[in-house]
């Protein structure tokens, strides 16, 4: 069993976890990591001890406390425009509904209950305040199935001291869903500008060394 390679002080982190809201809380109080280094993908461990995550890096911890507490390792990669980035979140359902955990250094793109029937009911939530705030377009376009990552168990990504790149790239690749024609696309609004200004605030601002 994979988990059995983690740490007791690893191990110690995670049975707190044993909620969905924790992780959460967790995430939120772990601060941005800015890569001021460089990208990095870096895998749970190095995030409990490094104390930084972007949302990729989020998902994937997010993903590890859940299956410390017998559920799946489930993460959805969200799809923006080209001219936007990707954000990916861990996924679990309580009750038949869906619900996300999300690393997120903005206002927007965050924690989602267990309402939700469907998968592409839980991303069509993110749409409206998945905006580009350089051109304020509307740019999530769409979303993969869940991905378990136990997939990716031989290559250690829960303990690798090497960044696990084999995950995100294989998001990248997987099908994707449209969540939008070219119709909608073409007649969306953009976002006004209190909603870009609400978008400008971070919870974890990057700080010059």
């Amino acid at each position: 069993m994979p988990l059995r390679d983690l740490t007791r002080d690893e191990r110690k982190i995670l049975r707190a976890l044993d909620a969905p809201w924790k992780i959460q809380d967790f995430l939120n109080a772990t601060p941005t990591n800015h890569e001021p280094d460089g990208d990095t993908c870096l895998s749970p461990r190095r995030v409990l001890r490094e104390r930084r995550a972007h949302c990729m890096e989020g998902a994937m911890l997010a993903a590890l406390a859940l299956r410390f507490h017998g559920e799946p390792p489930l993460v959805v990669d969200m799809m923006g425009a080209p001219d936007d980035c990707a954000h990916v979140v861990a996924v679990f359902k309580r009750r038949g509904h869906w619900g996300a955990i999300s690393k997120t250094n903005h206002s927007v793109l965050r924690y989602r209950e267990p309402i939700y029937r469907t998968m592409r009911e839980l991303m069509m939530s993110y749409f409206h305040e998945y905006s580009s705030q350089a051109t304020g377009k509307k740019t999530l376009r769409s979303y993969s199935a869940p991905v378990d990552l136990s997939r990716f168990d031989k290559l250690g990504w829960m303990t690798s001291e090497d960044d696990v790149w084999e995950i995100p790239e294989y998001l990248a690749d997987v099908r994707h869903a449209p969540l939008i024609t070219r119709a909608q696309i073409a007649s969306l609004r953009k976002a006004d500008p209190m909603e870009l200004r609400v978008g400008e605030i971070l919870e974890w601002p990057r700080t010059e060394a």
